[in-house]
């Protein structure tokens, strides 16, 4: 950007506000996902789900609860019991959104979202059972914190801040700038466990967890019903599978902005909204890191094809993403960017402790790269940038006209 663009901000601030649907996240499953299963006004996971008190509506009617029949043949000798499939996901998608990758070793069903959706605001999976998933991902916040920094059970101070889940099935990597994290079964495993940069969740080992579980009897049925057939299905795999599960589930794709943008609706963004995508897309040069259907080249599903960006609505000017081959787990290249928020040194440093992909490279051109967050929903993320050093929309507009702490334009 240049200083002339600073001025302009009111124009891309509301297509800012066209971006923002928070409503209707998980839609195609009972339930309204995105919500406290026992407590809907509570997304923080202040209060204790009372989930042996009576049954949150998740599991549908003819679900498997998991007990075993056993039942004679006309030969008299017993027949191995059966157990019912569980009731496929449904995605209910905008026609301009392809469905999201999901593993084969964990398919989607409306059993285990449900599960997961229950893990999620369960304060158990904590060391002192106080804080859940939920703490640091609120759905009113687009499943943020509202903190520049997340803190930790502990009182710790994360260097980072808490990204948002919505969308995260479409996520090419999923933290700030670690590129071998892009597995969200084995991503639920650093906030319960890890003790680096800081204790998160706190949790001391996996029987601490699945004891508290299984000491809870509406899990019982939960678990049975997501993983029928299963002897023992309350395992920490089990738990990780239903998480990643629902947190698939968190989809936002009907804004103002998908409307007019690949909708076609006219009436759906304001006059100062389009003018504010010109100024986005080309003066502004901002769509080189935020474009596509989660606005940000940290982009995966199936079929994507990169460069060229041949996707229905993504093929804008001077979009090739270089490194970004498709379909396959394998073939996916997280991208990451140097946005000139520090010159610790004259040369672009930034602080110890938060050098984005060269803590992980050693690489000097990787100095300060951070993957681009998603824009949906992005007035309801404050504060910004991988530290939340920048307050407000306003402030972010000026940095990148000023070309950052090193002056010239940020790549």
């Amino acid at each position: 950007m240049n200083t002339k663009l600073g001025s302009t901000f009111g124009l891309i601030f509301g297509l800012v506000h066209s971006w923002v649907l928070l409503a209707g996240c998980g839609g195609g499953s009972p339930g309204g996902l995105g919500e406290d299963p026992t407590d809907p006004g509570t997304t923080s996971g202040a209060e204790e789900p009372e989930l042996a008190t009576e049954s949150s509506g998740l599991v549908p009617e003819g679900e498997s609860s998991g007990e075993l029949e056993s039942d004679e043949s006309s030969g008299g000798s017993p027949s191995e019991p059966t157990e019912p499939e569980p009731e496929p996901w449904v995605w209910t998608l905008p026609s301009w959104f392809p469905e999201p990758y999901v593993p084969e070793d964990n398919p989607m069903s409306v059993s285990k979202v449900a599960l997961g959706r229950h893990l999620f605001y369960d304060e158990r999976l904590s060391g002192d059972q106080t804080v859940s998933c939920a703490t640091c991902h609120r759905q009113e916040l687009a499943f943020t914190d509202g903190l520049a920094q997340a803190e930790g059970v502990t009182g710790q101070v994360h260097p980072r801040g808490s990204m948002a889940l919505a969308n995260v099935a479409y996520a090419a990597t999923l933290a700030w700038a670690d590129p071998t994290l892009v597995d969200l079964e084995e991503h639920a495993l650093g906030p319960m466990f890890a003790q680096e940069p800081i204790v998160e969740m706190g949790l001391k080992s996996a029987e601490q967890l699945l004891d508290r579980l299984r000491d809870e009897p509406r899990y019982t049925e939960l678990f049975a019903a997501a993983y029928p057939g299963q002897a023992d299905p309350v395992t920490l795999d089990n738990v990780t599978r239903a998480l990643a599960t629902f947190q698939r589930s968190l989809i936002s794709a009907n804004s103002p902005f998908d409307r007019w943008f690949y909708g076609g609706d006219e009436e759906a963004m304001s006059p100062a909204a389009k003018r504010g995508w010109e100024l986005f897309t080309f003066r502004g040069e901002c769509h080189y890191c935020h474009f596509g259907l989660n606005l940000s080249d940290s982009l995966y599903f199936p079929g994507m094809s990169v460069p060229g960006m041949s996707v229905p609505g993504m093929s804008l000017p001077g979009m090739s993403v270089p490194g970004m081959s498709v379909p396959g787990m394998s073939d996916r290249h997280p991208v990451f960017h140097n946005t000139a928020l520090y010159n610790e040194d004259g040369e672009g440093a930034y602080p110890p402790g938060n050098e984005g992909l060269y803590a992980f490279t050693g690489q000097p051109e990787d100095m300060g790269k951070f993957k681009s967050p998603t824009l949906r929903n992005i007035v309801q993320t404050a504060p910004y940038m991988h530290d939340g050093s920048i307050d407000t929309l306003e402030e972010v507009i000026d940095h990148y006209a000023e070309g950052g702490a090193c002056g010239p334009p940020a790549r």
